[in-house]
């Protein structure tokens, strides 16, 4: 298992989040996304925005950027232990 914050991932808080996979930290960062903005937290919403449009156009070059960082800071991470 690997751990990374809601800001590793370009969000704007330190919340933990852990997944065995880079897959699987993405859902959880979603769900925490969605969570925070159903609070009403605006600094989440502005991120869950920018995600929707992300998700309208996957082949984007934007979100091919982000998703090739994402994944190999993910794949740089130790192990939880």
């Amino acid at each position: 298992m690997k751990t990374m914050t809601c800001r590793q991932m370009g969000g704007p808080c330190d919340a933990p989040l852990h997944g065995n996979s880079a897959d699987e930290v993405m859902a959880e960062g979603a769900r925490h996304i969605q969570e925070m903005t159903d609070k009403g937290d605006e600094e989440h919403k502005k991120v869950l925005m920018m995600m929707n449009e992300m998700q309208k156009n996957p082949d984007s070059e934007v979100n091919k950027q982000w998703t090739e960082k994402f994944s190999a800071d993910f794949a740089a991470l130790p192990e939880d232990v």
